[in-house]
Protein backbone atom coordinates (compact mmCIF):
# COMPACT_ATOMS: atom_id res chain seq x y z
CA UNK A 1 0.00 0.00 0.00
CA UNK A 2 3.13 2.24 0.88
CA UNK A 3 4.33 1.87 -2.98
CA UNK A 4 0.79 3.19 -4.42
CA UNK A 5 0.94 5.76 -2.24
CA UNK A 6 4.06 7.01 -3.19
CA UNK A 7 3.23 6.11 -6.83
CA UNK A 8 0.30 8.80 -7.01
CA UNK A 9 1.94 11.19 -5.08
CA UNK A 10 4.85 11.34 -7.56
CA UNK A 11 2.39 11.24 -10.63
CA UNK A 12 0.53 14.20 -8.39
CA UNK A 13 4.01 15.87 -8.14
CA UNK A 14 4.67 15.30 -12.29
CA UNK A 15 1.50 16.44 -12.95
CA UNK A 16 1.69 19.83 -10.98
CA UNK A 17 5.94 20.22 -12.83
CA UNK A 18 4.48 19.41 -16.04
CA UNK A 19 1.57 21.96 -15.51
CA UNK A 20 3.96 24.82 -14.01
CA UNK A 21 6.31 24.32 -17.11
CA UNK A 22 4.05 26.30 -19.63
CA UNK A 23 5.44 26.88 -23.39
CA UNK A 24 6.25 30.26 -22.01
CA UNK A 25 8.46 29.37 -19.50
CA UNK A 26 10.02 26.34 -21.69
CA UNK A 27 11.08 28.96 -24.23
CA UNK A 28 12.43 31.61 -21.77
CA UNK A 29 14.76 28.30 -20.07
CA UNK A 30 15.71 27.86 -23.86
CA UNK A 31 16.70 31.49 -24.57
CA UNK A 32 18.92 31.45 -21.40
CA UNK A 33 20.30 28.26 -21.53
CA UNK A 34 21.36 29.31 -25.42
CA UNK A 35 22.77 32.77 -24.15
CA UNK A 36 24.94 31.14 -21.09
CA UNK A 37 25.84 28.83 -22.91
CA UNK A 38 27.66 31.72 -25.78
CA UNK A 39 28.64 33.08 -23.09
CA UNK A 40 30.87 30.61 -21.09
CA UNK A 41 32.14 30.25 -24.65
CA UNK A 42 32.86 33.64 -25.45
CA UNK A 43 35.13 33.97 -22.37
CA UNK A 44 36.94 31.15 -21.28
CA UNK A 45 40.45 31.74 -22.38
CA UNK A 46 39.80 29.89 -25.82
CA UNK A 47 42.74 26.51 -24.86
CA UNK A 48 40.05 25.95 -21.86
CA UNK A 49 36.96 26.45 -24.14
CA UNK A 50 38.83 24.17 -26.79
CA UNK A 51 40.21 21.72 -24.52
CA UNK A 52 36.61 21.31 -22.93
CA UNK A 53 34.86 21.43 -26.30
CA UNK A 54 37.02 18.09 -27.50
CA UNK A 55 36.27 16.80 -23.89
CA UNK A 56 32.75 16.97 -24.83
CA UNK A 57 32.96 15.40 -28.08
CA UNK A 58 34.35 12.17 -27.11
CA UNK A 59 31.11 12.39 -25.03
CA UNK A 60 28.83 12.98 -27.46
CA UNK A 61 30.56 10.74 -29.75
CA UNK A 62 29.64 7.32 -27.44
CA UNK A 63 25.69 8.72 -27.32
CA UNK A 64 25.77 9.15 -31.08
CA UNK A 65 25.53 5.89 -32.37
CA UNK A 66 23.06 6.93 -35.29
CA UNK A 67 25.20 9.77 -36.32
CA UNK A 68 28.59 8.19 -35.84
CA UNK A 69 27.09 5.40 -38.90
CA UNK A 70 25.63 8.04 -40.80
CA UNK A 71 29.07 9.68 -40.92
CA UNK A 72 30.71 6.14 -41.61
CA UNK A 73 28.71 5.43 -44.37
CA UNK A 74 28.71 9.10 -46.28
CA UNK A 75 32.70 8.80 -46.04
CA UNK A 76 33.19 5.37 -47.62
CA UNK A 77 31.80 6.97 -50.10
CA UNK A 78 34.40 10.08 -50.03
CA UNK A 79 37.59 7.65 -49.87
CA UNK A 80 35.47 4.79 -52.19
CA UNK A 81 36.18 1.86 -49.89
CA UNK A 82 34.90 0.04 -46.87
CA UNK A 83 36.75 1.08 -43.54
CA UNK A 84 38.29 -0.97 -40.60
CA UNK A 85 36.65 -0.30 -37.40
CA UNK A 86 39.79 1.59 -35.70
CA UNK A 87 40.21 3.33 -39.22
CA UNK A 88 36.00 4.60 -38.49
CA UNK A 89 37.12 5.02 -35.03
CA UNK A 90 39.61 7.55 -35.61
CA UNK A 91 37.95 9.23 -38.06
CA UNK A 92 34.99 9.76 -35.99
CA UNK A 93 36.78 11.52 -33.35
CA UNK A 94 38.18 13.94 -35.64
CA UNK A 95 35.22 14.94 -36.94
CA UNK A 96 33.33 15.58 -33.84
CA UNK A 97 36.25 17.46 -32.58
CA UNK A 98 36.20 19.63 -35.49
CA UNK A 99 32.57 20.00 -34.90
CA UNK A 100 33.41 21.09 -31.46
CA UNK A 101 35.55 23.93 -32.76
CA UNK A 102 33.28 24.80 -34.95
CA UNK A 103 30.74 25.45 -32.18
CA UNK A 104 32.85 26.86 -29.94
CA UNK A 105 34.72 29.50 -32.49
CA UNK A 106 31.50 30.40 -33.49
CA UNK A 107 30.54 31.68 -30.45
CA UNK A 108 33.52 34.06 -30.26
CA UNK A 109 33.55 35.24 -33.31
CA UNK A 110 31.31 38.38 -32.73
CA UNK A 111 33.38 39.31 -29.65
CA UNK A 112 36.81 39.06 -31.40
CA UNK A 113 38.90 41.61 -32.92
CA UNK A 114 38.90 42.12 -36.00
CA UNK A 115 42.72 42.32 -36.45
CA UNK A 116 42.13 38.52 -35.11
CA UNK A 117 40.06 37.40 -37.89
CA UNK A 118 42.36 39.17 -40.68
CA UNK A 119 45.36 37.44 -39.19
CA UNK A 120 44.08 33.87 -38.56
CA UNK A 121 41.69 33.44 -41.73
CA UNK A 122 43.05 33.34 -45.66
CA UNK A 123 42.25 32.75 -49.19
CA UNK A 124 44.72 30.06 -50.30
CA UNK A 125 42.94 30.55 -54.00
CA UNK A 126 40.78 31.83 -56.36
CA UNK A 127 39.90 35.06 -54.30
CA UNK A 128 40.21 36.79 -57.80
CA UNK A 129 37.33 35.17 -58.93
CA UNK A 130 35.10 36.44 -56.42
CA UNK A 131 36.44 40.04 -57.11
CA UNK A 132 35.68 39.64 -60.65
CA UNK A 133 32.48 38.71 -59.93
CA UNK A 134 31.85 41.41 -57.79
CA UNK A 135 33.40 44.23 -59.91
CA UNK A 136 30.69 42.41 -62.71
CA UNK A 137 27.86 44.09 -60.88
CA UNK A 138 25.84 41.25 -60.99
CA UNK A 139 26.25 39.92 -57.88
CA UNK A 140 27.91 36.52 -56.57
CA UNK A 141 26.83 33.60 -54.63
CA UNK A 142 29.00 31.66 -52.65
CA UNK A 143 27.88 27.93 -52.59
CA UNK A 144 29.34 25.65 -49.71
CA UNK A 145 29.01 22.17 -48.27
CA UNK A 146 28.52 21.57 -44.75
CA UNK A 147 32.44 21.73 -44.26
CA UNK A 148 35.20 23.69 -41.88
CA UNK A 149 34.26 27.39 -40.10
CA UNK A 150 32.00 28.79 -43.07
CA UNK A 151 31.28 31.76 -40.77
CA UNK A 152 34.84 32.95 -40.78
CA UNK A 153 34.87 33.43 -44.27
CA UNK A 154 31.98 35.78 -44.08
CA UNK A 155 33.42 37.52 -41.42
CA UNK A 156 36.22 38.13 -43.05
CA UNK A 157 34.70 38.69 -46.63
CA UNK A 158 32.83 41.46 -44.53
CA UNK A 159 35.83 42.75 -44.05
CA UNK A 160 36.89 43.63 -47.08
CA UNK A 161 33.72 45.30 -47.97
CA UNK A 162 31.68 42.36 -48.74
CA UNK A 163 28.98 41.47 -46.79
CA UNK A 164 26.77 38.90 -46.93
CA UNK A 165 22.67 38.18 -47.20
CA UNK A 166 21.66 34.91 -45.30
CA UNK A 167 18.44 33.19 -44.68
CA UNK A 168 17.19 31.87 -41.25
CA UNK A 169 13.87 30.08 -40.06
CA UNK A 170 12.19 32.17 -37.22
CA UNK A 171 13.00 30.68 -33.73
CA UNK A 172 10.49 30.55 -30.91
CA UNK A 173 10.95 31.89 -29.06
CA UNK A 174 11.42 34.92 -30.96
CA UNK A 175 13.75 36.93 -28.37
CA UNK A 176 16.41 34.02 -29.66
CA UNK A 177 16.02 34.65 -33.07
CA UNK A 178 16.23 38.63 -32.56
CA UNK A 179 19.67 37.33 -30.41
CA UNK A 180 20.89 35.01 -33.89
CA UNK A 181 20.39 37.96 -35.79
CA UNK A 182 22.03 40.52 -33.96
CA UNK A 183 24.94 37.79 -33.31
CA UNK A 184 25.30 37.47 -37.26
CA UNK A 185 25.00 40.88 -37.63
CA UNK A 186 28.14 41.42 -35.29
CA UNK A 187 30.13 39.38 -37.96
CA UNK A 188 28.85 41.40 -40.86
CA UNK A 189 26.22 38.93 -41.56
CA UNK A 190 23.14 40.35 -42.36
CA UNK A 191 19.78 37.77 -42.10
CA UNK A 192 16.27 37.77 -43.44
CA UNK A 193 13.45 35.55 -42.09
CA UNK A 194 12.90 32.67 -43.80
CA UNK A 195 9.32 32.93 -45.19
CA UNK A 196 7.16 33.93 -48.72
CA UNK A 197 9.73 37.02 -48.50
CA UNK A 198 13.26 35.10 -48.73
CA UNK A 199 13.08 34.73 -52.02
CA UNK A 200 12.65 38.15 -53.57
CA UNK A 201 15.15 39.29 -50.79
CA UNK A 202 18.04 37.30 -51.82
CA UNK A 203 17.30 38.30 -55.43
CA UNK A 204 17.21 41.91 -54.44
CA UNK A 205 20.60 41.66 -53.03
CA UNK A 206 21.79 40.08 -56.07
CA UNK A 207 20.37 42.37 -58.38
CA UNK A 208 21.92 45.61 -56.33
CA UNK A 209 25.40 43.69 -56.69
CA UNK A 210 25.17 41.74 -53.23
CA UNK A 211 26.75 38.55 -52.20
CA UNK A 212 24.70 35.89 -50.97
CA UNK A 213 25.71 32.52 -49.01
CA UNK A 214 24.36 29.12 -49.13
CA UNK A 215 25.29 25.77 -47.70
CA UNK A 216 23.70 23.57 -50.40
CA UNK A 217 25.00 20.03 -50.05
CA UNK A 218 22.07 18.54 -48.91
CA UNK A 219 18.55 18.13 -49.79
CA UNK A 220 16.90 16.12 -46.34
CA UNK A 221 13.27 16.26 -47.76
CA UNK A 222 14.60 14.64 -51.13
CA UNK A 223 12.33 17.37 -53.49
CA UNK A 224 15.42 18.83 -55.03
CA UNK A 225 17.61 18.16 -58.69
CA UNK A 226 18.87 14.57 -59.24
CA UNK A 227 22.91 14.74 -59.24
CA UNK A 228 25.56 11.85 -58.75
CA UNK A 229 27.33 12.62 -56.16
CA UNK A 230 30.84 10.55 -55.11
CA UNK A 231 29.43 7.76 -57.82
CA UNK A 232 26.08 7.46 -56.38
CA UNK A 233 22.48 9.42 -57.21
CA UNK A 234 20.76 11.65 -55.02
CA UNK A 235 19.48 15.01 -54.79
CA UNK A 236 20.33 18.65 -54.26
CA UNK A 237 19.00 21.81 -53.82
CA UNK A 238 17.64 23.70 -56.93
CA UNK A 239 18.23 27.11 -55.22
CA UNK A 240 21.83 27.96 -56.14
CA UNK A 241 21.78 27.05 -59.62
CA UNK A 242 17.86 28.79 -60.27
CA UNK A 243 19.18 31.93 -58.15
CA UNK A 244 22.29 31.98 -60.43
CA UNK A 245 20.04 31.23 -63.72
CA UNK A 246 17.81 33.79 -62.89
CA UNK A 247 20.01 36.99 -61.98
CA UNK A 248 23.33 36.53 -63.93
CA UNK A 249 25.14 36.22 -60.74
CA UNK A 250 28.38 34.11 -60.60
CA UNK A 251 27.85 30.76 -58.81
CA UNK A 252 31.39 30.02 -57.01
CA UNK A 253 32.00 27.02 -55.09
CA UNK A 254 33.64 27.68 -51.90
CA UNK A 255 34.90 25.91 -48.57
CA UNK A 256 36.81 27.39 -45.39
CA UNK A 257 39.00 25.01 -44.02
CA UNK A 258 39.65 24.37 -40.15
CA UNK A 259 43.61 24.87 -40.00
CA UNK A 260 46.58 25.24 -40.28
CA UNK A 261 46.57 25.03 -36.51
CA UNK A 262 44.03 27.76 -35.43
CA UNK A 263 44.19 29.39 -38.26
CA UNK A 264 41.16 29.64 -40.98
CA UNK A 265 41.72 28.47 -44.80
CA UNK A 266 39.42 29.97 -47.50
CA UNK A 267 39.74 27.86 -51.22
CA UNK A 268 37.41 29.54 -53.79
CA UNK A 269 37.02 27.64 -56.90
CA UNK A 270 36.49 28.91 -60.71
CA UNK A 271 32.67 29.81 -61.10
CA UNK A 272 30.32 27.32 -62.31
CA UNK A 273 29.37 27.58 -66.78
CA UNK A 274 25.78 29.13 -65.41
CA UNK A 275 25.30 29.96 -69.69
CA UNK A 276 21.02 29.55 -70.10
CA UNK A 277 19.63 27.76 -72.83
CA UNK A 278 15.59 27.69 -73.73
CA UNK A 279 15.10 24.98 -71.41
CA UNK A 280 15.38 26.37 -67.50
CA UNK A 281 14.95 22.91 -65.98
CA UNK A 282 17.67 21.14 -67.77
CA UNK A 283 19.79 24.09 -66.94
CA UNK A 284 19.10 24.05 -63.48
CA UNK A 285 20.17 20.19 -63.47
CA UNK A 286 23.48 20.82 -65.35
CA UNK A 287 24.45 23.84 -63.30
CA UNK A 288 23.67 21.80 -60.26
CA UNK A 289 25.12 18.53 -61.13
CA UNK A 290 28.58 20.70 -61.64
CA UNK A 291 28.14 22.31 -58.32
CA UNK A 292 27.76 18.72 -57.03
CA UNK A 293 31.40 17.37 -58.19
CA UNK A 294 32.78 20.77 -57.23
CA UNK A 295 31.64 20.05 -53.42
CA UNK A 296 33.28 16.75 -54.05
CA UNK A 297 36.60 18.21 -54.56
CA UNK A 298 36.34 20.50 -51.60
CA UNK A 299 34.87 17.19 -49.36
CA UNK A 300 37.57 15.17 -50.23
CA UNK A 301 40.55 17.52 -49.19
CA UNK A 302 38.96 17.46 -46.00
CA UNK A 303 36.67 14.35 -44.97
CA UNK A 304 36.96 14.90 -41.30
CA UNK A 305 35.56 18.56 -41.50
CA UNK A 306 32.51 17.23 -43.63
CA UNK A 307 29.59 17.68 -40.90
CA UNK A 308 27.43 15.38 -42.47
CA UNK A 309 25.54 13.63 -40.12
CA UNK A 310 21.93 13.35 -41.48
CA UNK A 311 20.79 11.68 -44.79
CA UNK A 312 22.73 12.18 -47.72
CA UNK A 313 21.70 9.56 -50.07
CA UNK A 314 17.94 7.90 -50.64
CA UNK A 315 19.37 4.62 -48.87
CA UNK A 316 20.15 6.89 -45.67
CA UNK A 317 16.89 8.26 -45.83
CA UNK A 318 15.41 5.13 -46.20
CA UNK A 319 17.14 3.86 -43.19
CA UNK A 320 15.88 7.02 -41.25
CA UNK A 321 11.95 6.37 -42.48
CA UNK A 322 12.00 8.93 -44.49
CA UNK A 323 12.48 12.43 -44.40
CA UNK A 324 9.10 13.57 -42.94
CA UNK A 325 8.65 16.51 -40.44
CA UNK A 326 12.55 17.44 -41.35
CA UNK A 327 12.98 21.12 -42.52
CA UNK A 328 14.86 20.67 -46.24
CA UNK A 329 17.53 21.59 -47.33
CA UNK A 330 15.87 23.24 -50.20
CA UNK A 331 14.86 25.97 -52.44
CA UNK A 332 13.84 29.59 -50.58
CA UNK A 333 10.19 30.44 -51.25
CA UNK A 334 10.12 32.89 -54.22
CA UNK A 335 13.11 31.61 -55.26
CA UNK A 336 12.77 27.59 -56.63
CA UNK A 337 9.80 28.20 -58.56
CA UNK A 338 11.07 25.65 -61.34
CA UNK A 339 9.20 22.78 -60.74
CA UNK A 340 11.89 20.93 -59.97
CA UNK A 341 11.20 20.14 -56.12
CA UNK A 342 11.78 23.44 -54.36
CA UNK A 343 9.72 23.70 -51.18
CA UNK A 344 8.02 26.16 -48.94
CA UNK A 345 9.34 25.17 -46.06
CA UNK A 346 13.47 25.01 -46.71
CA UNK A 347 16.16 26.71 -44.68
CA UNK A 348 18.38 27.86 -47.11
CA UNK A 349 20.50 30.44 -46.55
CA UNK A 350 21.32 32.63 -49.31
CA UNK A 351 19.04 31.76 -51.72
CA UNK A 352 18.33 27.85 -52.00
CA UNK A 353 20.54 25.24 -50.25
CA UNK A 354 20.14 25.01 -46.41
CA UNK A 355 20.48 28.16 -44.42
CA UNK A 356 23.44 26.51 -43.28
CA UNK A 357 24.24 24.18 -40.13
CA UNK A 358 23.36 24.94 -36.38
CA UNK A 359 24.94 28.79 -35.32
CA UNK A 360 27.82 27.71 -33.28
CA UNK A 361 26.87 30.36 -30.58
CA UNK A 362 23.96 31.59 -32.65
CA UNK A 363 20.77 28.90 -31.69
CA UNK A 364 20.40 26.32 -33.58
CA UNK A 365 19.78 23.12 -33.28
CA UNK A 366 20.07 20.44 -35.70
CA UNK A 367 18.55 20.11 -39.05
CA UNK A 368 16.47 16.91 -37.77
CA UNK A 369 14.83 19.83 -35.15
CA UNK A 370 13.10 23.33 -35.19
CA UNK A 371 15.90 25.48 -34.92
CA UNK A 372 17.97 28.59 -36.57
CA UNK A 373 19.09 27.71 -39.34
CA UNK A 374 21.40 29.77 -41.64
CA UNK A 375 23.20 29.56 -44.74
CA UNK A 376 26.27 31.83 -45.66
CA UNK A 377 29.68 31.38 -46.59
Amino acid sequence: MGGTVRDGRSGRFGRALSAAWTPERKAAATYRAYRGLAAVMGHVPEPAALAGARAASRLVLARSDGRRAMYERHLAKVLGRRLERDEVTAWARRVFANYARYWVEGARLGSMPGTAVDARMSIESGYEHLQAAMAGGAGAIVALPHLGSWEWGGAWLARRGYPMTAVAEVLEPEDLYRWFVAQRAAIGLTIVPLDRSAGPALLRTLRDGGLVGLVADRDLLGTGVEVEFFGDATTMPAGPATLALRTGAALLPVAVYQGPGRSHTGVILPPIDTSRTDDLRSDVRRVTQQLAAAFEGLVRRAPDQWYCFQPMWPEDRADRGGGAGVVADGGVPGVDETGLGAGTRTSSGLGAGEVGRPSPGGAGRHSEQRGVRQAPL
